[in-house]
């Protein structure tokens, strides 16, 4: 099998964020984003987990960094997480 595996990395990560107290801050985002870009760039898989990862979120709950952040990263990475939010 070829290809990166660091889709598998995200997942397991983001069950440990959701699991220390059920929300994303800015410091887990960002660590997220690291495993996504470590080899240099963000796939397909990767892109797919991520979103997957960010839809979880619930709106009311993020800060506006969060927020601001979330649209940087549907913008660059052509998803859309909060639905324009």
């Amino acid at each position: 099998m070829t290809g990166s595996r660091d889709h598998l990395e995200l997942t397991y990560h983001s069950i440990n964020v959701f699991s220390n107290d059920g929300k994303l801050d800015e410091y887990e985002l960002d660590r997220l984003l690291d495993i996504a870009k470590k080899d240099g760039k963000v796939d397909e898989n990767e892109t797919r987990v991520l979103s997957n990862i960010l839809s979880k979120l619930k709106s009311f709950e993020l800060t506006y960094a969060m927020k601001k952040k979330i649209k940087e990263v549907e913008d660059k990475y052509g998803v859309d997480i909060l639905g324009g939010t």
